[in-house]
């Protein structure tokens, strides 16, 4: 336990609601609520990745950082360490919208951007999309999975031609079969779907968006999916993304079926079954579009509190900083994306979270504090850093990792996102038990949350990881509220330009939150528990592979000392 006060659920209760209330642990609610409203003001501009806004957000969490007392933990340069790690990224922007025309044998239908047809900027290498007469099939769900006896292609050659598949995964409406029921597995993401069709040669995808499958409205797909387009430096980009990588509505697919003689209906049914075979919809799509297409070098910020004992040891605190930047103005005529919930919130906690790490006794292992970027974009910062890591991945001990935290008070309760089993969630739920809380499973696995937030790019390298998710059993109003106020943000804030900060939020909830986070990394950091997945997890034999490194882990190393940039610098 930490030297510092921690007050129980019970107090938190009797707790004024103001966010001058009295600290949760060593969390200042006032201090999350301050750092919450600076980045998501309108002079923040969103956060938009390679903008002025992201030199403003980088340059004020380093500051943070700097002041909280940690030290720079990025890029080694010279032999010191730089406060931010460079993350070289292709950055690809449609330059007008584009133009999508598709021949059905009841006639032709013109696809319009945003209203229709989500049309992504190209992202395989090319500054243009030019695309003539493309066949059009149905490949029900996209998924190729041998290992559940599943092929939605048997068989057919799709190279050159535009797949049209469904959104989530087989099981999403029955909720059983192959793939777990209604928690969505990987297949079951649109970035899946593009990177099967990409490696089967296809000319491009279209996902038909359904808003309970996809989980958010098509607000929030044409708000991400019509700006500017980011993605990891590849050296084979058409082995990743096709020519035309888009999203359609519901009814301009269901259109399309009826224009070729067939039920949209009666062909989702078909889908679902092991036996569907690809349909031909007798159409052919043809799309023209500009796109102005660069590499940048955009910049996670990474503040370091060296371990006393354990310096090579190191436990990660993560959240983004980045949201959509300006984009598409909403029906008010906003066009900044600000993010507040998403995520100033889990920047603000990682900023604390560092704060209280410093005034502490120093932990015996190291404690990294990772602020990523272009999460947006596809989870690239985090991505980036898993597969080119500043500190190894074999001695890294887990992630702790938050995305849009809870701001209508304490919670009963806490969740992770996903269904995972992993020891780091073991101790999360006992540190929750000490302090009168309870754990929820994910209320909505089927929404494929544990694919969708930066601690998945950690996942997969083996690294045990979670995304911490707020309550919905709040001391104010119960299940019922918070559940109320998760789906209004959902539908009328997420990814949309009402996503602002609202000087009525009750930070008082993730002050707890951020205690409960406390709880866990203090014990991870001063013991020498190596967290792993359950036996039967998929991400365990990544983990496994690298146990002779953590054997023979523990030499204490004196780390190098660290010459902190001037005020102002990014370093």
């Amino acid at each position: 336990m930490s030297k510092f006060h921690w007050l129980t659920v019970s107090a938190i209760a009797l707790a004024a609601t103001s966010v001058s209330a009295a600290s949760i642990g060593s969390f200042s609610p006032y201090r999350l609520q301050e750092i919450d409203k600076t980045i998501s003001a309108d002079d923040y501009q969103g956060r938009g990745v390679n903008t002025p806004a992201e030199t403003k957000t980088v340059n004020y969490i380093i500051d943070q950082f700097r002041s909280a007392g940690l030290q720079p933990g990025g890029d080694l340069v010279n032999g010191q360490r730089k406060w931010t790690q460079d993350v070289p990224l292709l950055q690809s922007e449609l330059t007008g919208d584009p133009i999508v025309t598709v021949q059905t044998a009841a006639g032709g239908m013109r696809l319009t951007q945003g209203n229709d047809i989500a049309v992504r900027s190209p992202q395989n290498g090319q500054n243009q999309i030019r695309m003539d007469n493309a066949p059009l099939v149905f490949a029900g769900y996209g998924v190729s999975a041998p290992e559940r006896n599943w092929d939605d292609f048997k068989g057919q050659d799709v190279k050159g031609k535009v797949i049209v598949v469904l959104v989530n995964d087989p099981d999403f409406e029955g909720g059983e079969g192959d793939f777990g029921g209604k928690a969505m597995t990987y297949y079951g993401r649109w970035t899946y779907k593009y990177e099967e069709a990409a490696r089967r040669g296809a000319a491009g995808v279209m996902i038909v968006h359904e808003t309970v499958p996809a989980a958010y409205g098509w607000n929030t797909v044409k708000n991400s999916n019509t700006n500017t387009q980011f993605d990891i430096v590849r050296q084979n980009p058409t082995g990743s993304h096709t020519p035309f990588e888009t999203w359609i509505q519901r009814d301009v697919a269901v259109q399309l079926f009826k224009n070729a003689g067939l039920d949209f209906e009666a062909a989702k049914a078909a889908a679902k079954r092991r036996d569907f075979k690809p349909i031909d919809l007798k159409a052919t799509v043809s799309a023209t579009a500009n796109a102005n297409v660069s590499t940048i070098t955009s910049h996670n910020v990474v503040g370091l509190l060296p371990g006393k004992k354990y310096p090579n040891e190191t436990l990660i605190y993560s959240a983004h900083w980045d949201h959509l930047g300006v984009g598409r103005p909403d029906a008010n005529g906003d066009n900044i994306y600000n993010g507040a919930v998403d995520n100033a919130t889990g920047i603000a906690q990682l900023i604390e979270q560092g704060r209280l790490f410093s005034l502490e006794r120093r932990p015996d292992r190291s404690v990294i504090f990772l602020a990523v970027t272009a999460e947006e974009k596809g989870l690239l910062g985090s991505e980036y850093y898993a597969t080119h890591p500043l500190y190894p991945l074999a001695t890294t001990v887990g992630v702790l990792n938050t995305d849009s935290m809870g701001v209508w008070g304490p919670a009963k309760n806490f969740s992770i996102s996903g269904t995972a089993k992993l020891d780091l969630l073991d101790d999360l739920i006992a540190a929750g038990k000490a302090e009168g809380r309870y754990f929820t499973p994910d209320p909505h696995p089927e929404t494929g949350g544990f694919y969708r937030s930066d601690h998945f790019s950690f996942a997969k390298q083996g690294v045990p990881a979670l995304s911490f998710g707020s309550g919905r059993d709040l001391v104010n109003g119960g299940i019922a509220r918070g559940d109320a106020l998760a789906a209004d943000y959902t539908a009328k804030r997420y990814h949309q330009p009402d996503d602002e900060f609202n000087p009525q939020w009750n930070f008082t909830g993730m002050a707890q939150d951020a205690n409960l986070l406390h709880l866990v990394g203090e014990k991870l950091a001063n013991s020498r528990e190596w967290p792993n997945w359950s036996q039967d997890s998929e991400f365990r034999a990544a983990r496994d592979k690298s146990t002779a490194e953590r054997t023979e882990a523990g030499t204490p190393v004196a780390p190098a000392p660290a010459k902190p940039p001037k005020k102002g610098e990014r370093g």
